[in-house]
């Protein structure tokens, strides 16, 4: 069905498409290419929500009659902050759509494909659909489950512990792995951390030494506002989460620019399924958790957590140095978590493991 040059030229779509990792949120990465005759007369990809899309920015100051057009989502066919993709496709009169994957959003799925196909213009779909669906991961969550797609980080010894008793963390993996940890705060449409890391550790949880002009938004899990208003990750605004009703401490952190946000509560506990529900109602694609091992347990307990980023340090902390994930002792090994690991490299002197839990 599709030719060695189909392919090819696709590829150069998707590689266009990640030029906009850190900037499209909430919407997708989509990029696009204009064939003619055998060459490419136009390419682009979308740059920011609000601005035109990867299609317009293709079909730009061409004659694109007769031409084919790769593009790595379906073109949008509805009246959104920009007009529909598929208009302006069929507008151009171009011969061919060469589509990598369906539209999950539900206003427009298979919709701007059959505005094409009405057209007259010849439509294919599924070429590199995979690659297509790992750009846009977070997004594919949250159109077809309602809620992010939840990538938790965490940095151990070799020993598999994160802190030592004390609480001490900083640093346990070298310079490197922690400029490539940058690299997915800075993809993620908001950070997730828990009140326990704010009082040991002070973050700022922001992105540092990558190239971005959008900081991903702040979310604290604090389910009895313990915050101090000196923290330094409320500088610049912050959601914090909470179940407690203390409205002198929730007047004075909105007098700082930080969003309380009152969730349903289970035995005084932040309902994390609530949350993130929430932030998949605020347009909120990627979830990138650095936090420490209650939430990571409770997260991973509850089947939240989508993908584990893990940068193993060559150094031990010993047994009394805290954990990874607080979750319940088991019982049976019939109850272990089991991850699907997806790739695994030295960064610097450290080992970084991506792994799926295997639902």
């Amino acid at each position: 069905m599709f030719s060695a040059s189909d392919r090819i030229h696709m590829s150069e779509a998707l590689r266009l498409a990640k030029n906009g990792l850190y900037t499209t949120s909430p919407n997708p990465r989509v990029g696009a290419v204009v064939v003619k005759d055998g060459e490419v007369i136009g390419s682009g990809w979308h740059r920011k929500a609000g601005e035109p899309h990867a299609e317009i920015h293709a079909l730009s100051g061409i004659d694109a009659k007769g031409a084919e057009i790769y593009v790595t989502l379906e073109p949008c066919s509805h009246h959104g902050r920009t007009p529909p993709c598929a208009d302006a496709l069929i507008a151009a009169g171009l011969s061919r759509v060469v589509v990598a994957m369906e539209d999950p959003n539900p206003l427009v799925s298979g919709r701007g494909i059959s505005r094409l196909k009405d057209a007259g213009i010849r439509v294919e779909c599924g070429l590199l659909e995979a690659e297509a669906r790992a750009l846009n991961v977070g997004f594919v969550s949250r159109m077809t489950r309602g809620r992010p797609w939840v990538r938790m980080k965490v940095a151990a010894s070799l020993d598999g512990k994160t802190a030592l008793s004390n609480g001490q963390s900083r640093w346990i993996t070298g310079p490197a792995a922690r400029r490539d940890g940058q690299r997915f705060r800075a993809r993620s449409c908001a950070i997730l951390t828990g009140i326990g890391t704010v009082l040991n550790d002070d973050p700022q949880m922001n992105v540092r030494e990558i190239g971005t002009e959008r900081q991903p938004s702040k979310v604290i899990v604090d389910s009895r506002l313990r915050i101090a208003d000196t923290a330094k990750i409320l500088e610049g605004g912050a959601i914090v989460a909470t179940v407690s009703g203390d409205r002198e401490r929730v007047e004075k952190l909105a007098g700082q620019g930080v969003e309380v946000l009152f969730m349903p509560g289970n035995g005084g506990r932040v309902d994390l399924l609530a949350l993130l529900n929430e932030l998949g109602r605020r347009g909120i694609n990627e979830l990138h958790v650095e936090a420490g091992e209650e939430l990571n347990g409770a997260l991973l307990s509850a089947g939240l957590v989508d993908e584990i980023v893990t940068y193993l340090a060559p150094v031990l902390l010993g047994s009394r140095a805290r954990g990874m994930f607080g979750i319940p002792e088991l019982e049976a090994m019939d109850k272990k978590i089991s991850l699907e690991i997806l790739d695994m490299r030295m960064v610097g002197k450290d080992l970084r493991v991506i792994g799926r839990p295997d639902v």
